[in-house]
């Protein structure tokens, strides 16, 4: 006989659901027949599984060790370690400055992503265990492309993971993004369009017109806001707003106004790359997603310490910021845009703590 206690983080979901985390390899039918006959019960008694869980109920299994391990399955929760850029912690979420080059999620390559980071992360600092991720893993809420750096938020308590998800869903959060462009831009636009996506050669397409003939039924309406910081003649420093949020929506829009954005490979200009790898050695977009902000809230979220979150760009960033004389363009538009100003903020080697 197991004998189990639900935790916070188990707390809230039905209890079939729970059973389908904890035996994973069982078929429903299995623990619906175990449910029936009494050797799952909860808190002392016969259950359906369609009962809510709360905090500090017991689950008794009367199974033996080998037919629970058998439907437990392999319960080895994906982790790895490095050092991890937080910009704000509590018990509830993790905000993280992700550099470019990490995976957000999982891949079908199976190289350790942001996820994975904070997974080990978290087992380090003791707070999620080995039991604890059989029914519940932390994970993150917001995807950037490989080589996009900045703000990912993650969810380490279910509640936490919920709130953060609901945001993003609803895009009641908003999401500012800074990047280098090709080309001069003088004025703050508001663009839409249709995105169509091929997921073989995973790329996407921008379509300016009104949907009609030559516009695939499958493409989704795209919004994205954009606000010139300052320019050197030959490009632009650029703040950019998702209103909505694709696959490789900045990327692509951008692209398709005739403005990529520097060190894009796929959306780019080649020749325009090509110059930049050669004075920067360049690897990358430079497109860093630098400020989070949160609406009023209720639940876990209302004790967040402020809504609005930094990440400075990385060290490549400003130091192409630098050298293309942009750097007064850039400072005066964040004590603007967020109150920061250069005596107190130092791109590269300082993290927002939200402390």
């Amino acid at each position: 006989m197991k004998q189990l206690i639900i935790g916070e983080n188990e707390a809230g979901q039905r209890f079939d659901k729970y059973l389908a985390k904890l035996l994973k390899e069982a078929p429903k039918s299995f623990f619906y027949k175990m449910l029936r006959k009494k050797n799952i019960t909860l808190n002392g008694k016969k259950a359906t599984g369609n009962e809510k869980l709360s905090a500090g109920d017991e689950v008794k299994l009367f199974l033996s060790d080998e037919t629970f391990e058998k439907f437990a399955g392999n319960r080895e929760v994906a982790r790895a370690v490095c050092r991890l850029d937080v910009i704000y912690e509590d018990e509830n979420i993790l905000l993280i400055n992700k550099p470019a080059g990490m995976l957000s999620q999982p891949s079908e390559s199976r190289e350790a992503s942001l996820v994975e980071y904070v997974i080990g992360y978290l087992l380090q600092k003791g707070e999620v265990t080995e039991e604890s991720l059989k029914t519940f893993k932390p994970a993150v809420c917001n995807r950037l492309d490989r080589n996009t750096s900045g703000i990912v938020a993650a969810g380490k308590s279910l509640a936490g993971l919920q709130e953060l998800s609901a945001l993003f869903h609803d895009r009641t959060i908003r999401k500012d993004y800074l990047c280098l462009t090709e080309g001069v831009i003088k004025n703050e636009k508001y663009i839409k369009g249709y995105l169509h996506k091929d997921e073989k050669c995973n790329k996407v397409t921008i379509y300016h017109s009104d949907r009609g003939e030559g516009i695939p039924e499958e493409a989704l309406p795209v919004e994205t806001r954009y606000l010139p910081w300052g320019d050197n003649g030959r490009m632009t420093l650029l703040s950019v707003r998702l209103i909505t949020g694709r696959t490789h929506q900045i990327r692509a829009h951008l692209a398709s106004i005739g403005h990529p954005i520097a060190g894009d490979r796929k959306y780019g200009s080649e020749p325009f790359n090509r110059e930049l790898c050669r004075t920067y050695e360049l690897k990358h977009q430079l497109l860093h997603a630098y400020r989070l902000e949160f609406p009023d809230m209720e639940g876990v979220l209302a004790g967040l310490s402020r809504k609005v979150f930094t990440a400075p760009v990385p060290e490549n960033f400003f130091y192409m910021i630098k050298k293309e004389h942009l750097e007064e363009s850039y400072y005066e538009n964040l004590e603007r845009a967020v109150g920061i100003c250069k005596d107190d903020y130092h791109c590269g080697n300082r993290s927002d703590t939200g402390e």
